[in-house]
C-alpha cells in the first residue's frame, strides 16, 4: 500500500483510513450474504442516549453467539460497529469456506508456555497429539510460526489446548487497518488483566481538557442521565494508553449495571471514546439480554447492589489523578507508521513476535492478532502465566516512578 492509502482519513468517533459512512457503504451488501437478517439500534432501552446497535445472524456457527452489539459516539459509528463484528465472527468461524490449512506437524511452532497454558500447564508437558496448527506470520521478524487452530478460530470442537475466544480478532478497511487495531484489543486485555491480578486500578483520568468534543459530549450524556462514570488509567508498563470506564447506576441500583468498558489506543483520546462507549453498550447489553453470552446480569441480580458495589470497589476509589493531556500521544495519523510504533515498543518491553494470521472470508479483510507473552486473565481466567509476578512488580515499580 502506497502511504497516502494508509493515512488517517476519520479521526473524531474512531481511528479509521475511511469514514464510516465510508466503510459502511462497503460492508452493507456483505452482511446480507454472510446471513444478517437485522441490524438495529438498542440503546432507546436505557436512558443515556449512547448510540449501540446491535446485528443478528441466526446462521452462526453452534457455539459462536449469534447477536453482535456495536458501539459508537455516533450513530453510523456504532452501526459499522455491529455489523464488522458481524463480519470479524463470521470469518473466525472454520468451515467450508475457510482459507486455513492445517498441519499435524508443525515445522515451526510457536513456543506453547508464551501463548499462556490453562493451570500453569508446562509446554514441555503437554500432549498436543492431535492438535491441528495453522501458519501464521511473525511481523516483526517475517518468519513463520505455525499456532493451534484453537488459537485462531472461534468456536473450535477439534482437540483444544485452552478454550478458543476472539481476543485479537479484528476487521479493517485493509489489512493493514486490521492488524493495528488487532493489536490494540491483545495490548488492551494484557494491560486490563494486569490491573485486575495486582489488585491495582491505578488511577483517575481527567479529561476536562480533552481536545475530542465527542468526549465531553459522552461525559454530559452521562450527567445528564444521573449515570455515574469514572474513567481509570490501566496503562501497564508497555506504555500504551488503556482506559476503562466504570458506571454506577443509583437511581436503579440494579447491580448488573455496574458496568465496565476499556479502551486501548495509542491515541489517549481514542482510548477514552472507546472506554466510554463500551461501558454504553455493556449497558444497553445487559438490558436488551438478547445476546448469548449476557448470562451475567441473571447471576449478578441475586446479589445485593450495595455488597456488589462494596466487592468492586478499588474501580469506583481513587487515591491519584492523571490528566489527559499528560497522557503521551503516538499517533501517528499513517496505519503503518503506527503499526510501526506498537512493534518498536513491544519489542523494548521483551514482546519479540507478533504473529498475524490472514481470516479474510468476504471483501473485508479480518486478521487473528497473536501477541505471545501477553497476559489473558481478563479473557479466560484459567489462563495465568508463568511470569505474572514479575510482571505486576514492573507495573508497580512504572506507578512508582510517575508518582
Amino acid at each position: 500500500m502506497e502511504d497516502g492509502i494508509n493515512d488517517i482519513n476519520y479521526a473524531l468517533a474512531a481511528y479509521r483510513i475511511c469514514t464510516p459512512e465510508e466503510t459502511f457503504e462497503k460492508i452493507g451488501p456483505i452482511i446480507k450474504k454472510i446471513g444478517v437478517t437485522r441490524t438495529a439500534r438498542i440503546d432507546g432501552l436505557d436512558r443515556i442516549g449512547i448510540p449501540v446497535f446491535s446485528s443478528i445472524r441466526p446462521s452462526a456457527k453452534d457455539g459462536a453467539i449469534s447477536v453482535y452489539a456495536g458501539k459508537g459516539a455516533t450513530e453510523i459509528q456504532a452501526k459499522v460497529s455491529s455489523t464488522m463484528e458481524a463480519i470479524e465472527r463470521y470469518s473466525a468461524e472454520f468451515d467450508e469456506n475457510s482459507k486455513l490449512e492445517l498441519v499435524k506437524k508443525p515445522k515451526n511452532p510457536v513456543n506453547l508456555d508464551e501463548l499462556i497454558l490453562p493451570g500453569g500447564k508446562n509446554a514441555e508437558f503437554t500432549d498436543t497429539n492431535e492438535v491441528d496448527w495453522v501458519s501464521g506470520t511473525d511481523i516483526i521478524s517475517g518468519k513463520t510460526f505455525e499456532v493451534p487452530i484453537n488459537s485462531i478460530v472461534h468456536p473450535y470442537d477439534g482437540k483444544q489446548l485452552f478454550r478458543s475466544n476472539t481476543n485479537g480478532l479484528a476487521s479493517g478497511n485493509s489489512m493493514e487497518e486490521a492488524i493495528f487495531h488487532g493489536m490494540l484489543e491483545v495490548i488492551e486485555r494484557d494491560s486490563w488483566s494486569i490491573s485486575e491480578l495486582s489488585k491495582n486500578t491505578y488511577k483517575r483520568v481527567n479529561v476536562d481538557n480533552a481536545k475530542n468534543p465527542l468526549i465531553h459530549e459522552l461525559i454530559e450524556k452521562f450527567k445528564s442521565a444521573k449515570i455515574n462514570v469514572i474513567l481509570k488509567d490501566l496503562t501497564s508498563e508497555v506504555g500504551i494508553p488503556t482506559i476503562a470506564a466504570v458506571s454506577d447506576d443509583d437511581i436503579l441500583k440494579d447491580p448488573s449495571l455496574l458496568c465496565m468498558g476499556v479502551g486501548c489506543h495509542i491515541h489517549p483520546e481514542i482510548a477514552v471514546l472507546r472506554a466510554l462507549t463500551e461501558v454504553a453498550q455493556s449497558r444497553a447489553t445487559q438490558i436488551h439480554g438478547a445476546r448469548e453470552d449476557t448470562n451475567r446480569g441473571d447471576i449478578i441480580r441475586r446479589i445485593d447492589y450495595e455488597r456488589m458495589k462494596r466487592a468492586h470497589k478499588k474501580w469506583y476509589t481513587f487515591k491519584e489523578e492523571v490528566n489527559i493531556e499528560n497522557i503521551e500521544n503516538k499517533a501517528k495519523l499513517n496505519i503503518k507508521k503506527d503499526i510501526e510504533t506498537l512493534k518498536n515498543t513491544l519489542k523494548e518491553n521483551g514482546f519479540d513476535k507478533i504473529i498475524t494470521v490472514n481470516l479474510k472470508k468476504t471483501e473485508i479483510d479480518v486478521v487473528r492478532v497473536i501477541i505471545p507473552k501477553m497476559e489473558l486473565y481478563s479473557v479466560d481466567r484459567d489462563r495465568i502465566s508463568l511470569w505474572i509476578k514479575e510482571r505486576i512488580r514492573r507495573n508497580l515499580e512504572k506507578n512508582l516512578d510517575l508518582i
